[in-house]
Parts: structure tokens; C-alpha cells; sequence
């Protein structure tokens, strides 16, 4: 199963890919007792990205990365955030700044793990990595994700010129929950009127509350999840107008239960105007990228997004 939605799948399954699916067979041999998610289970789950956290060795790797981690304001008096930022060694000194907004289904994960790739993207663009700590659920239950993701990035394009980014070339990137919370900040940008973004990459985004993804909506919004009152900043699936988004990167697997809101999501950027960039990738699920990281298709995602990306910052 997938720690952040409760599934894997869509209703009518997908063949696997077939180095995905050894992967995938090993994961429920380590992790046999984690599906259905549930409250009950939240505190081994934050148990082990303490851990992970607490292993942590050297987030310069090696002295590739200038590291600091600032905590800034929170928005309206709410709690400071807390940010790591990482500069690849020589990097010019106006660069991009790519915004990451850590997985986890709102209720886990941490903004100082699962950045390999997001490190390795920024060491080959010469660009800042500024990701955020933001509040969990169900403790902090929406709008404390949007207001801290909001809240940071303001803060970093208030002193951008003291950090070395060039506040013009600033993406959002997020996977899972973090890609629904990229979505949601891209809207959130564009209804406030700034600041500038230059692009979003949202993989495999957790977007619709209306859909069965489990613990992960109901930890966010509680009762209101699936009803008529969810703002789009929660669930970005409900917004009525796509228009006016800065270009965007959705990729998802074909044999994941987000599948179909990502495809649409995809298709009202379309149908408003806007500039967006789909791929599909045939027999993954969800995080098929890091559960099986040597797979062809995991490198293929990895190959295309990084691609997105460079084209993004040569053209713009």
C-alpha cells in the first residue's frame, strides 16, 4: 500500500511494471502491518521519519552544498516555519530557487529527507533548493500547509536579493501531498497576485478530496472532507478556473489511484489556456521512483522532469 493515500491502485487495476513490481512486493514484505492507514498507526509512522531524520549525516554532501536552515515568520502570527536551503557549491550568484514541499499525506514525512532528487536537480542547475517544514495534520488541520507554504515563500522572495535567488526564476516542486500543496500555493500565487512563479512541478500530486485516498483528506480537512464547502486552496480539484498558472509538470503513475485527478487536472490547464507538460508512466504506482529507483521507468521520470526543468530556465 502507499503510506500517504491508503492505496495504490486504481479501481480497475493496472498490470505493474514488471521491476516495479518486485520493488513493490519487497516493500509489503518489510512493511505487512501498515495498510489501512489510521490514526492508531500515526505514531509509528512519525517514529520512523524521526529516525530517519536523526541519521542524517551531512546534508552538504560533502561539502557540495552550502546548508543553512533559517526559521522565518508564519503567516498572521501563526508559529515560525522552519526552512533548509541548499546551495550547490559555485553557483552563480543570481540563481533559481526550487520551492519543495515534502510528501507524507499532510500527516508525515519532513523537509530534511527524500531530497536526493531534488538535490541532484539543483546541483546540475546551479539552483537554491528552499524546502519547507510545514505543519502536519491532523494536529494542524487546513489552512496551516497552504498559510506556512505561502508564508515561506514570501519570506524568501523578501530577501532574495541576500540569498542570491533571482526571485523571477522561482519554482514550485512537491510529490504527493507536497505536489497538492505546490498546486494549492500556484493558486493561492495567482489570486493574491504575486509573487512571481515561474513554474510548478507537481508529481504525483494528491489534489481531489472527493476521491478515496484515504487517511491522508480526512487527516487535512476532518468532516468537511467531500463536501460542498472545500475551498480549491485545500483541494486544488475544486477550483473552477485553471487559467493564469504559471507552466506546469504533472507526471503520475498509470496503475495509481491518483491517476485520473492528476489526468484532469492536466486537462482543465488545457482547456483554460495554459501550459502544461503530462506524462503517464505505464505500470507505476505511487513513489514507483523511489520505491524502485534503478526501474527504466524511474529513471525515465527522473530524466524527463530534469528536462522539464533546464527548458524551463533556458527559456524563460
Amino acid at each position: 500500500m502507499d503510506l500517504e493515500s491508503g492505496k495504490t491502485v486504481p479501481a480497475v487495476p493496472v498490470p505493474l511494471d514488471a521491476e516495479v513490481q518486485v520493488a513493490y512486493d519487497a516493500y509489503l514484505a518489510r512493511e505487512p502491518d501498515l495498510a489501512p492507514m489510521s490514526i492508531e498507526k500515526l505514531p509509528v509512522i512519525r517514529a520512523e521519519v524521526d529516525a530517519a531524520v536523526a541519521a542524517i549525516e551531512d546534508l552538504s554532501r560533502g561539502g557540495r552544498f552550502t546548508v543553512s536552515q533559517p526559521s522565518v515568520p508564519g503567516l498572521d502570527g501563526a508559529p515560525e516555519i522552519p526552512l533548509l536551503m541548499c546551495t550547490p557549491s559555485g553557483a552563480p550568484a543570481s540563481r533559481p530557487a526550487l520551492y519543495f514541499l515534502h510528501g507524507g499525506g499532510f500527516y508525515g514525512g519532513d523537509h530534511r529527507i527524500v531530497l536526493d532528487q531534488i538535490l541532484d536537480a539543483a546541483e546540475r542547475l546551479g539552483a537554491t533548493v528552499v524546502s519547507v517544514g510545514y505543519r502536519l495534520a491532523p494536529e494542524h488541520p487546513y489552512p496551516a500547509q497552504i498559510d506556512d507554504a505561502y508564508a515561506g515563500l514570501l519570506w524568501v522572495t523578501d530577501h532574495a536579493d541576500e540569498l542570491g535567488i533571482d526571485p523571477e526564476r522561482i519554482v514550485i516542486t512537491g510529490a504527493s501531498a507536497g505536489g497538492g500543496l505546490g498546486a494549492a500555493l500556484a493558486l493561492t500565487v495567482r489570486d493574491k497576485g504575486g509573487p512571481h512563479l515561474l513554474g510548478q512541478l507537481l508529481m504525483a500530486p494528491l489534489l481531489d478530496d472527493r476521491n478515496d485516498n484515504g487517511f491522508a483528506w480526512t487527516s487535512l480537512l476532518g468532516d468537511t472532507r467531500g463536501g460542498i464547502d472545500v475551498p480549491w486552496y485545500a483541494a486544488p480539484a475544486r477550483a473552477t478556473d485553471l487559467a493564469g498558472l504559471p507552466p506546469t509538470f504533472l507526471d503520475v503513475g498509470s496503475a495509481e489511484c491518483l491517476r485520473d485527478e492528476v489526468l484532469a487536472y492536466a486537462d482543465r490547464i488545457w482547456q483554460a489556456g495554459g501550459e502544461a507538460e503530462l506524462h503517464v508512466w505505464p505500470g507505476g504506482i505511487h513513489s514507483f521512483d523511489r520505491k524502485a529507483p534503478e526501474a527504466r521507468i524511474s529513471k525515465a521520470a527522473v530524466t524527463a522532469r530534469l528536462n522539464w526543468l533546464k527548458h524551463l530556465l533556458a527559456t524563460h
